[in-house]
Parts: C-alpha cells; structure tokens; sequence
C-alpha cells in the first residue's frame, strides 16, 4: 500500500497533542507552540506495516510519529553482512531524521513495525522554523536529551544480565509504544518481533528467546507474531531493576 497524503489531520486532534509518551518532542511542546505549528501547513502521511520512511540520504524531511513505531538501524562500520548495526525503536510523539536539521546528507534506515501515522516538514522549513520560534527548539533539544538518556539505561547496559536487559526494553516499549487494555489490565506491544528485539539489544536470537521463554513461564509476558502482551508491568520493571 502506497503511502497516503493528508490521511492523518493533526488539526483535529490539538488537544490531546501531549498525551504522547513522556519525554517525546510533541509531550515537550507547549500547546500554544503546537497550534501555531500547524499553521504551518505541515503535511501529513500513513504508511504501512513494512514500509520504509524516506529518511535516507536523499530524503529531505524530518518527521513526527503521531501513531506507531518504527524500527532505526544505522551502520557505522559500513553496510554489509554480518557487521554490528545499531538498531533502535522509536514510537508516537518522537520526531525521527533530525540528523537532516545539521547534515542534510545523513541517512538511517527506518522502518515501519505497524501501520504508521506522521507529519512530516522539509529539513530545511523546520530550520527556519526552530530559529523563529525558541519553545520549539527547546521543546527538540529537550526531547533528544531525554531521549540519550533514556536510550543509555535501554540499549546500551551490555554487562547486565539478558533477562534484565530484555525486561529493561520490553518495560520501555509498554510505556512509550504499548496500548493498555482498559478490560484486560494487558498492555500490547505490537510490531516488533524477538529478531527485533535480539538486534536492538545485540544480543543472539536464542538467548533474547531464553530470556523471553522465562518471562512467558512466569506468566509476565506473552510473546506473539510481532506482538507481546504485557500481563503484569510492574513485574517486568521489578526485572528490569535487577532487584
């Protein structure tokens, strides 16, 4: 399915703006900053489950996920096989290919997990638009510094026990991408896989499946096709505390 244009009308939806993830740029941005963003006439797409956003090196907008999560990887030693990639996930409120807002060359391969709702402006608008308009370039810079940070604690505590660090991303994704079952007391993470998982946390398929077999026997999580369903959070944070 083709990407369609303006299937997403943001302007319908000002008011609930900064019920996005906590520490996400539009969570960030003052209401009155959002409105007048709109009146930018900014442009807005949904993408299927398995498309691509053009954020590589001729693409030339940054985006803002309304609704979704997409899958990043990046290639720092060089795009070939069996060579580390750094994979990341990123869900509704963030805005991704801000490395165009300083490198308009950049390039990282973004791909949709689920159906995707964003709004999208040129690379260079949006510059004008930060240097007009303070609130929103702190609202940015607040939000890729709570993004550091939190991707510090997720991705990066390669010494940690595997079922910690599986428990540590699997808590992160129900907060920043996952739907809470108002019926079910369930939280759903839907779109990434264990494969997915294994690279965010350059870990083997098998011992991602070890760890996610132990939250399963547990009764903590139950893992799907490209779906898990959280049964208890607070136990799956208690894991990811190493406590």
């Amino acid at each position: 399915m083709p990407p369609t244009t303006d299937a997403l009308r943001p302007a319908d939806r000002l008011k609930d703006h900064q019920d996005k993830p906590e520490g996400s740029f539009l969570w960030h941005l003052p209401a009155e900053h959002w409105r007048a963003l709109h009146r930018e006439r900014l442009r807005s797409r949904t993408f299927a489950r398995d498309e691509h956003l053009p954020t590589e090196a001729d693409g030339q907008d940054i985006h803002i996920i309304w609704a979704g999560i997409v899958r990043q990887d990046r290639f720092p030693l060089g795009d070939r096989e069996n060579v580390p990639t750094v994979t990341r996930f990123r869900g509704a409120g963030q805005l991704v290919g801000e490395a165009k807002l300083i490198a308009p060359g950049s390039a990282v391969r973004t791909r949709c997990l689920t159906r995707t709702d964003v709004i999208l402006c040129r690379a260079d608008r949006f510059n004008l638009l930060l240097r007009r308009r303070p609130q929103l370039q702190l609202a940015l810079l607040r939000s890729l510094e709570d993004r550091g940070r939190s991707d510090e604690l997720v991705y990066t505590m390669a010494t940690r026990p595997p079922l910690e660090r599986v428990s540590r991303l699997l808590a992160h994704l129900a907060d920043t991408a996952g739907t809470p079952g108002p019926l079910t007391g369930c939280t759903t993470i839907a779109g990434p896989g264990q494969k997915d998982i294994a690279a965010a946390l350059q870990l083997a398929v098998s011992t991602t499946e070890n760890a996610i077999r132990t939250l399963r026997y547990h009764g903590i999580v139950e893992a799907q096709y490209r779906r898990f369903v959280v049964h208890d959070v607070d136990a799956l944070r208690h894991l990811a505390a190493g406590i």
